[in-house]
């Protein structure tokens, strides 16, 4: 039998640590094409390139897998995988990460990395999203990896189903310290934000932002709960944002004779 079609992307940049270490469990499991942004792209959500041409350009960081680069943000990655780079070939999973850094709780709005996954699964490809909570650079990948070759090895041997998505994310531990695996509900949590105001050598203004998460879900469902017990949050995630309990109590706005 041939092998599955591996999709990896990511939003730190082809040259990043994280990628990498998500090449390395992927080509044990099936044939890998990798198509990520040049350059760094974190939190550009699920952003597209409209205004000006995108540019692709074949690379050769991994020996032995094919793969390329492109001027756009994580999501246009995914475009040009499936109408260029694999146009004829039928994705069998997309990965995307390893990133550096938390994507949990309300995070995966702002997250390259889940929206490179979330446009594999609209485009009914198997996606998986996949986060470290560490964000150096040369942040440790190696205990994450026997659990994202888990987790994908899982994804693959299911029966497809439509939009399949999940939100992974894992503690900052040494191996002997992750507890398992958990399957979560986003937590529902919030940044307090603040720009912080400074003038630059010109002494023009500028706006940096900055702030602090909370999270006031205090349930043991949650990803949040997961991480900060050792535990790999899972979450099955969506692109369907319809607030449906609200759908109901909505339903007076349709009456148009009472203005």
């Amino acid at each position: 039998m041939s092998r599955p079609l591996i999709l990896v992307t990511n939003d730190d940049g082809i040259v990043a640590p994280g990628i990498r270490a998500l090449v390395d469990v992927a080509m044990t499991l099936g044939d890998v094409v990798v198509v990520a942004p040049d350059s760094p792209q974190s939190g550009k959500g699920h952003a597209i390139t409209i205004h000006e041409p995108l540019r692709l350009k074949k690379v050769n960081p991994f020996p032995g897998i094919e793969a390329w680069e492109s001027s756009g943000t994580p999501v246009d990655c995914v475009k040009l995988a499936k109408h260029i780079v694999l146009k004829d070939r039928p994705i069998d999973l997309c990965v995307s990460g390893i990133n550096h850094g938390s994507n949990a709780s309300i995070n995966i709005i702002y997250s390259g990395t889940l929206s490179a996954a979330m446009e594999a699964s609209l485009e009914n490809i198997r996606s998986i999203g996949f986060s470290l909570l560490d964000y150096s650079f040369d942040a440790d990948f190696e205990p994450a990896k026997p659990w994202v070759r888990h987790i994908m090895k899982f994804m693959l041997a299911r029966p497809f189903q439509h939009g399949q998505l999940l939100n992974v994310n894992i503690p900052k531990l040494p191996a002997d310290q992750i507890q398992g695996l958990r399957i979560c509900r986003q937590a529902d949590s919030r940044w307090i934000e603040k720009m912080v105001e400074g003038r630059d050598p010109s002494g023009q203004p500028y706006y940096w932002l900055s702030g602090a998460f909370l999270n006031s879900d205090l349930g043991n469902d949650t990803d949040i709960w997961a991480l900060e017990n050792g535990y790999i949050s899972v979450v099955p995630s969506m692109h369907d944002l319809t607030n449906y309990p609200a759908i109901e109590s909505l339903k007076g706005l349709e009456n148009t004779h009472n203005f």
